[in-house]
């Protein structure tokens, strides 16, 4: 089902200030795993979550929950309609070949035959770029293009593949760490990311500058050590993040809504799935009789001023069921509900800690979850 309520009256319009009309994100660049453990949804309960690409809101989907994804662009929306088709439509291996994990010479011949599953706007936004159907729509996105130009163009002056390849191979921490220290954190190394990774060239050529309204202090400093972290702390060897960055595909590092245990629970599920376009808080209000039990609110907060987070989440309570959790990432502004309605929220520090210490997608500064008073 597709819904549109877009009509904001917000103070601090992001889709006044920042372009919708692209896809940015082909991929959900949010670790599914904590997002899951955090929230903890199952049968029976209605989840809200940002839309994005439309991984983590299948993953979601796959514990038996009715979930809501929301999103102000249409073509991130349209990215998750036609994931959620191709789950309906196609076996597993075929899934993985339409979106672009294994080779395929058919995909547009695919995607003729899902588009009678897909809403109106959906059909026309794919019509208009078959080309990034051919190529395999986890490639289509302003950030994977990004990150792409860094694997091409950057990274081989710094490293070579038999370099990168074994960055992935499954060691030890303390085999990590020796081998980062020894071979992986080069002068040029340090040199090359710290200005790839700058606020200047991330919002110019990955996010967008809007993004970085809000955030104080210097962007690569932060992301290079939290890319030393992921490159020593945590496995490299099945990061779904680290792997795309560096390879160019998940290969067998597969996300974890393309595990293949997945595959039956998400097709499933889907008629339990709504896409949604608006913002977060006009979603809210919609359902606010039915209520949520859990949200998935990405790094939203990120992008808006005080005043703005604090009337999104005031919409967010008023919607809650008693005990509903709330999951964010805070990637360089940080933002919390607890800090606005101590009153009504509980802020579970050591859930969040741990969790965070565990999150594969290493850009974040922090992982925040909160749940509902009752």
């Amino acid at each position: 089902m597709f819904v549109d309520l877009h009509n904001r009256s917000d103070a601090d319009q992001i889709d006044s200030r920042a372009s919708f009309d692209i896809i940015r994100y082909a991929n959900c660049w949010e670790d599914a795993d904590i997002l899951r453990e955090a929230l903890d949804p199952g049968p029976g309960d209605r989840v809200l979550s940002i839309a994005s690409a439309g991984d983590n809101a299948l993953e979601l989907l796959s514990t038996g929950a009715e979930v809501v994804a929301v999103d102000l662009s249409r073509p991130q929306l349209a990215c998750v309609d036609l994931r959620a088709a191709a789950f309906l439509n196609l076996d597993y291996p075929e899934v993985l070949a339409f979106l672009g994990l294994r080779p395929s010479a058919s995909r547009r011949s695919t995607y003729r035959g899902l588009r009678d599953d897909l809403s109106t706007p959906s059909i026309e936004y794919w019509d208009a770029h078959t080309d990034l159907v051919d190529e395999g729509v986890i490639f289509g996105g302003k950030f994977e293009n990004y990150f792409a130009l860094f694997r091409r163009r950057v990274l081989p002056f710094i490293h070579s593949r038999k370099t990168i390849r074994k960055i992935l191979e499954k060691r030890s921490a303390e085999e990590r760490r020796q081998f980062y220290d020894t071979t992986w954190d080069t002068r040029r190394w340090r040199i090359l990311f710290r200005i790839f990774f700058s606020r200047r060239v991330m919002g110019w050529l990955g996010r967008d500058p809007e993004f970085f309204r809000y955030v104080e202090g210097p962007v690569s400093r932060e992301i290079y050590g939290r890319t030393e972290y992921a490159l020593t702390e945590l496995a490299t060897h099945d990061n779904p993040y680290l792997t795309f960055i560096l390879r160019g595909n998940f290969h067998d590092a597969l996300p974890p809504y393309l595990q293949p245990e997945k595959y039956e629970s998400i097709r499933d599920g889907l008629q339990r799935l709504t896409l949604c376009r608006g913002s977060i808080d006009d979603a809210t209000r919609h359902w606010e009789a039915d209520g949520f039990d859990a949200y998935n609110l990405s790094d939203l907060f990120e992008y808006l001023d005080e005043d703005t987070t604090r009337e999104i989440y005031a919409a967010l309570l008023d919607a809650a069921r008693p005990g509903a959790r709330l999951a964010t990432w805070n990637m360089m502004v940080p933002r919390c509900g607890y800090d606005f309605f101590p009153e009504r929220l509980n802020h579970l520090e050591e859930l969040s800690t741990r969790l965070h210490r565990r999150d594969r997608a290493f850009f974040y500064g922090d992982f925040i979850v909160e749940e509902v008073r009752s």
